[in-house]
């Protein structure tokens, strides 16, 4: 890296934010935090260039967790947005040396939101397929103490993925979404 420029997001400041905004919930599985999950709520993406060349782009979101809030950064790729790193700038939890442990963070290299769209499209037709990456993820061996902080944390690569697809990666990864929502309500009315 030589050098990076900062952009800031806002939902208000975006084609259809407030319709994007709306739809973050279904996206995320849950419901927002009052807190970090506000349509008000900026964003600071930064672009990271070698030379003139862009090799990174860089993007941390809050999550609450038990100690405090967690801000979980992903590096993804420019081209395809495939998670390069991961990272926590921070984290206060009785599972933080476990979550911060580089064999724990390396699974995720190599995802995209893609891969966790598709998890929710296998979880409701074919659950347990080996093609279901973020299934296989192996959560680091924690007690009941640090569960809800690996949650947090699943949740928020989850976010910031979903938020860069709105703010950097044009909707690219909105098919997989549509495919796993449309798999999802015929899973629901055939029970």
């Amino acid at each position: 890296m030589t050098s990076y420029k900062e952009d800031l997001k806002e939902f208000s400041r975006i084609k259809d934010g407030e319709a994007l905004f709306k739809s973050l919930k279904a996206r995320l599985g849950s419901d927002l935090d009052p807190i970090y999950e506000t349509y008000e709520t900026p964003y600071t993406v930064y672009s990271v260039f070698k030379g003139q060349t862009k090799v990174g782009v860089v993007h941390g979101v809050n999550v609450p967790g038990k100690g405090g809030v967690i801000q979980v950064f992903l590096s993804t790729d420019p081209k395809t947005a495939v998670i390069g790193r991961f990272f926590f700038q921070r984290l206060e939890s009785p599972a933080a040396a476990a979550l911060r442990a580089k064999d724990f963070r390396a699974q995720f290299e190599g995802l995209t939101l893609a891969d966790f769209y598709k998890h929710d499209y296998y979880s409701a037709v074919e659950p347990g397929t080996a093609a279901d990456k973020v299934a296989r993820l192996e959560p680091p061996a924690l007690d009941a103490a640090g569960r809800p902080d690996y949650e947090a944390s699943s949740r928020g690569i989850r976010k910031n993925l979903i938020l860069l697809d709105f703010f950097v990666y044009g909707r690219r990864f909105e098919p997989y979404f549509e495919r796993a929502q449309a798999a999802k309500a015929k899973a629901g009315k055939q029970e």
